[in-house]
């Protein structure tokens, strides 16, 4: 096979539209689940906060605005196939450059700061993203943009726990998290988990199972159980649709692993509100 030639020219238009049609449209499975919790509640006030929010996302739609007025970090996940040669410049000089025109042409807030804690000055354009790139095989580049909310991110953790700690540790961890977080992060969430690898992995995987369809359990039946079990338990703490108590605190909660060392076990939690945004092209 040889190597394919792809132009950051035309990478740029697809990150633009990128930006701007996932902060318009939720994906399928997430609008079902709200969907399926509407139903599953009990609560009259619990009720009512859902209807407003599947309302929301239909106008948003019908109107072709954001759903959020956070539209969030810029965050893009590549897989660039190892026969693939970006020419023209830089990849993610180009995916910047995607993001600057989404963000502009789109007429989507724009919520990145220079410095994180002296200046704080807005950069204008929401870059830089957040890119994590993967090498695969092939001659393709596959691209998810997934805009991550500010509200939602600030509720999330990271803790070193020791290997002894082990499946009740990560439990207590998650729910404390969850419980802590509260109304915050504009439940009903999804809870991603990461656990294993290093400090920088388990945050990693945490946020990248939140790309996984709600409803797709791990395929390790043992993990695909716990992520059973800590949906019941997250639920039951009754904090419900955007806090205001109920039986859906979370629409899925989802786990994905990495090997780590034999003295460690690292566990992220990333929480992401009920605008779970993200789509996929691949060039």
């Amino acid at each position: 096979m040889g190597i394919r030639e792809v132009h950051v020219d035309e990478i740029i238009p697809v990150v633009e539209r990128l930006c701007i049609e996932s902060n318009i449209k939720l994906p399928k499975d997430v609008k079902d689940n709200l969907c399926q919790a509407l139903e599953e509640e009990e609560s009259p006030l619990g009720k009512e906060v859902l209807k407003d929010i599947i309302k929301n996302t239909e106008i948003a739609e019908r109107k072709n605005i954001p759903i959020c007025q956070d539209t969030g970090f810029a965050v893009v996940f590549l897989k660039v196939g190892q026969d693939v040669h970006v020419v023209g410049g830089s990849l993610n000089d180009a995916i910047n450059e995607g993001v600057r025109c989404g963000y502009t042409n789109g007429y989507l807030r724009k919520s990145m700061v220079v410095d994180p804690f002296l200046s704080r000055k807005n950069t204008n354009d929401n870059t830089p993203a957040i890119i994590h790139t993967e090498i695969v095989p092939g001659d393709k580049i596959n691209i998810i943009f997934a805009p991550k909310g500010g509200g939602s991110e600030n509720m999330s953790a990271l803790r070193m726990l020791k290997p002894a700690d082990g499946v009740e540790g990560i439990k207590r961890f998650v729910l404390e998290t969850v419980d802590r977080a509260g109304s915050n992060p504009c439940p009903p969430i999804i809870v991603g988990v990461g656990v294993g690898g290093t400090i920088e992995i388990a945050t990693l995987i945490a946020k990248k199972s939140l790309l996984r369809p709600l409803g797709q359990h791990h395929p390790q039946p043992e993990i695909a159980n716990l992520e059973r079990e800590l949906l019941k338990e997250v639920n039951k703490l009754g904090i419900g649709p955007q806090g205001f108590g109920g039986l859906v605190t979370a629409l899925g909660v989802n786990i994905e692993t990495y090997p780590t060392h034999i003295a460690c076990l690292p566990v992220a939690i990333n929480i992401q509100c009920h605008v779970a945004r993200h789509l996929e092209v691949e060039i």
